[in-house]
């Protein structure tokens, strides 16, 4: 798998940067560059853009503000060196946030999280790259916000999802994080291979299920998760 990638910043010094680091990486390859968001839009109108590294600060239209415009967002990595906007960043599902100046070794985990992303959307792993310049093995992760927190949470930790209300109970062995988003939101981010819709209320990680009793799934920290009627055909799916 190659990424398209477009680089959207006023500073060309930031550009300089990302294509040296990109320059060795066959997975990544600069398709554009641009120096303002209203040079981008025509731009993302006719080309197929996999990844685009957006700064924050530029004039007319910052880059959260072109963001919010987009109709089919490619992974985001955002390149600012402001912190302040990480939070409103990760509400926009972003892949990353780099603070510049950022490394090189910082930087491939970033590509490592975008190549993911992009596998997940086409349901195919990510390509490597050459062994000579190999990206470094993925870094999973997932961001929720918690109250005024962005959290970190590894995939692997999570026994099961539970719609509540507007919000998602995000349960981890003995306890949970109340996030507001909804379930589907995290059926689009989650490897859909590792984590299955049982209910309309809730999405199980299969490696935590202990045994299956009629339509009833008992995970190993002993909930007991009723699988609804139209997702039955899923659990059949799970056990041939």
């Amino acid at each position: 798998m190659q990424l398209r990638a477009l680089i959207i910043d006023d500073e060309p010094l930031a550009h300089k940067v990302i294509i040296e680091y990109a320059k060795d990486l066959p997975a990544l390859l600069i398709a554009g560059q641009c120096y303002s968001a209203t040079e981008a839009m025509p731009l993302l109108s006719r080309e197929s853009i996999d990844l685009l590294f957006l700064d924050i600060h530029m004039p007319k239209i910052s880059g959260l503000e072109l963001l919010k415009t987009l109709h089919h967002q490619p992974s985001i990595i955002i390149t600012s060196a402001h912190e302040g906007y990480a939070l409103e960043s990760f509400e926009l599902n972003v892949c990353d946030y780099l603070l510049k100046p950022f490394s090189y070794t910082r930087f491939l985990k970033a590509i490592n999280k975008a190549l993911e992303w992009q596998g997940l959307k086409k349901g195919s792993p990510p390509a490597s790259t050459s062994p000579t310049h190999q990206v470094a093995a993925a870094d999973p992760t997932l961001f929720i916000k918690v109250d005024k927190r962005l959290i970190q949470v590894m995939p692997d930790d999570i026994y099961y999802l539970e719609s509540y209300g507007n919000y998602v109970k995000v349960w981890l062995e003995k306890d949970f994080h109340l996030t507001l988003r909804t379930l589907s939101s995290f059926e689009d981010q989650l490897d859909t291979s590792r984590f299955i819709r049982i209910h309309k209320s809730f999405m199980v990680n299969k490696s935590f299920i202990d045994y299956i009793e009629g339509n009833l799934i008992i995970m190993r920290n002993g909930q007991r998760l009723s699988v609804g009627k139209n997702f039955r055909s899923k659990l059949k799916d799970l056990i041939r």
